[in-house]
């Protein structure tokens, strides 16, 4: 086999393991899922192994398979260091780094590593935009982009770093006093606590036994952050729904208990997206690899929890 197409296999490996999944894989690969899929059969067949076990909800590496993603994740960054090299990429970053995500997430994670990440290359700036919207990379003139939850086709670079999920949280006390849903249906008799700053419409989707289910919401209280929604969640005035990293503390602490867990089924991944591909600047090559392993540190963290 010529050495290309093993060192094409070896990308198809590296990319379903760190994405969690052929479609996410074929989209930074710029390939398409079927091509993916079969660079990764093709690879298995010759060497006799599997190399990742396949859900209908997720794709991890076997045993294997992992030694294999090392190895290949080894060898891919030793020849893009060649060619970086050679074409004078490794420059010293410098000029203004701009990069949005969302607010929490910005605030909690992000922001420490935009810090350690000015400490190791000075000569970089950084302006930072921490809002809950989709920002348009080229149209706002920012570099990076964090993004939560499943990802369009696009022309965009992207690098996942983890997942998050959807949890439906209320006080210890509000739930003694009001009683535990136990569908989502039975939120209509609970107080709803909403932030417009990240629901588009009043509605929320579970799904339970494989069956989908959008529950229209009649909020009691609505305000524009989620801080104030999480705040007024824990002040034991209702029931909120956001994503786990942004009450882990609180879980922790048990200041929140989740409720409806077993009508929550999809994990929303995070990733880090540009627009310029292998030939982006020197500042924007450097913070991805300055923040992938640091974010997918912390990933791993809020899992563990």
């Amino acid at each position: 086999m010529e050495q290309m197409d093993r060192f094409r296999e070896l990308s198809a490996v590296l990319a379903v393991a760190e994405e969690g999944a052929f479609n996410a894989a074929a989209r930074r690969l710029g390939s398409s899922p079927p091509a993916v899929t079969r660079l990764v059969n093709g690879l298995e067949a010759r060497l006799g192994v599997r190399l990742f076990s396949r859900t209908t909800r997720q794709v991890r590496p076997t045993e294997a398979g992992a030694r294999l993603v090392a190895d290949a994740a080894r060898i891919i960054a030793e020849l893009e260091a060649a060619e970086a090299s050679a074409m004078g990429a490794h420059a010293v970053p410098r000029g203004v780094l701009r990069i949005t995500a969302p607010v929490l997430f910005g605030q909690r994670f992000v922001a420490p590593v935009l810090r350690a990440y000015l400490d190791a290359f000075p000569a970089v700036k950084v302006e930072a935009l921490f809002v809950d919207r989709i920002v348009d990379l080229n149209g706002e003139g920012l570099d990076v982009a964090v993004r939560i939850g499943e990802l369009p086709d696009s022309a965009l670079t992207a690098t996942r770093v983890g997942a998050v999920r959807r949890v439906t949280v209320a006080a210890p006390g509000y739930l003694t006093r009001h009683g535990r849903p136990d569908t989502p249906e039975n939120l209509a008799r609970h107080r709803v606590i909403v932030s417009t700053g990240s629901e588009a419409t009043p509605a929320w989707d579970y799904a339970a036994g494989g069956e989908r289910r959008t529950v229209r919401i009649s909020p009691t209280l609505a305000v524009n952050t989620m801080e104030a929604a999480i705040d007024a969640a824990i002040a034991g005035f209702g029931v909120t729904r956001v994503l786990s990293y942004q009450v882990g503390d609180a879980l922790a602490s048990r200041s929140l208990v989740e409720v409806l867990a077993e009508h929550e089924d999809r994990d929303l991944p995070i990733h880090l997206v540009h627009s310029e591909g292998r030939h982006a600047a020197a500042k924007i090559r450097a913070f991805i690899d300055f923040a992938v392993p640091r974010l997918r540190a912390q990933a791993r963290r809020l899992e563990a929890r």
